[in-house]
């Protein structure tokens, strides 16, 4: 078996101070008592009827929480939840992740009506050192995967301290990660510490062949970690959403899968690098489609080439997925 290494970005990583080095002031060097101290959290994590299925990401904040607290600061938590793309939308509240924290860290977490607001201001004035409170899902205004910077400072005045422990949101320059950490004092959580430590790590000495498993349903979100990832990697496997705009960049017709079509030259160009530095590339050979994403219905298993006109691939074949496996089978370091 593969040994597996660490997920995350090695794209251009927006640490909490705003400068792209490895060496960031952490939590521990600084005095928060009393202070407000405004947390950027991933607490992007699964629903169902109303419930926090995996509540992995919840956990691995805990550390950073607990400290701020029993050290005595107001802490002011903030977080995105799926994709509302700039509309309020009920099911991605994040009610449901405040309860679980609730649970996990037994003091009440209320949640705000908006991540603005008059409300919200209030609530925060109100914070006493030791208690903390979550602001509603960032998302819901357009101007957060903006990095507006009116947004950001409206979001800075809440606080006199910032600390980012999203790792998995670092690699976006949006205002509650880039935009805000210019306008306070930043400093990186426990969890961004450990991960950039792991990933400074992985990236100066990995054992290979080395590579790399990039997923998702967007290319343009991925640019700079496959740019990066091309002068030191051995195979990457591409998968999710993003691997149809490659197919697409391969010439082949994909029905009407989700691809980003005004990506395809970008896609291109990145399959023209990874032949240009000796990396295999591992795209879907075989794909499994479906007339409709909806449950029960109609779904066969295609070659990746054959797709039809009025068809959604929807996931990768069995074909596909002995090719990756073989892929990484002697790989000795994974990157996903």
């Amino acid at each position: 078996m593969p040994r597996l290494g660490r997920r995350g970005s090695i794209a251009r990583l927006h640490t909490p101070t705003g400068r792209d080095h490895m060496d960031k002031l952490t939590i521990r060097d600084v005095d928060v008592a009393g202070k407000r101290v405004f947390v950027r959290v991933d607490f992007n994590v699964p629903l169902e009827d109303g419930k926090v299925t995996d509540d992995s990401r919840i956990r691995a904040a805990l550390p950073t929480i607990r400290h701020l607290l029993s050290h005595g600061a107001k802490v002011i938590l903030a977080s995105h939840l799926g994709r509302p793309n700039g509309k309020v939308h009920d099911g991605l509240r994040l009610r449901p992740a405040a309860e679980r924290l609730t649970q996990l860290i037994g003091k009440n977490v209320s949640v705000t009506g908006d991540a603005l607001g008059i409300g919200t201001v209030d609530a925060i004035k109100r914070l006493r050192p030791g208690e903390l409170i979550l602001l509603e899902n960032l998302r819901f205004h357009a101007e957060e995967e903006k990095n507006d910077p009116e947004f950001a400072a409206q979001l800075a005045a809440y606080a006199d301290i910032y600390v980012n422990d999203a790792f998995g949101t670092a690699h976006r320059a949006h205002a509650s990660t880039v935009g805000i950490a210019k306008l306070l004092p930043a400093y990186a959580g426990f969890l961004m510490e450990a991960e950039i430590k792991a990933l400074s790590n992985l990236l100066e000495a990995p054992a290979r062949p080395f590579a790399a498993v990039v997923g998702g349903a967007k290319v343009s979100g991925k640019l700079d970690v496959l740019d990066n990832l091309m002068s030191k990697v051995d195979v990457l496997v591409l998968g999710g959403g993003m691997a149809n705009t490659f197919l697409l960049a391969q010439g082949k017709s994909i029905g009407k899968s989700l691809a980003e079509h005004d990506m395809v030259d970008e896609a291109t160009r990145v399959l023209a690098s990874a032949q240009a530095h000796g990396v295999r590339v591992i795209l879907p050979v075989d794909v499994i489609v479906a007339k409709e994403v909806t449950r029960g219905t109609e779904y066969k298993t295609l070659l990746a080439d054959k797709i039809p006109a009025s068809w959604h691939i929807v996931d990768v074949g069995a074909a596909t997925l002995e090719l990756m496996e073989d892929a990484l089978r002697d790989a000795r370091t994974v990157f996903w």
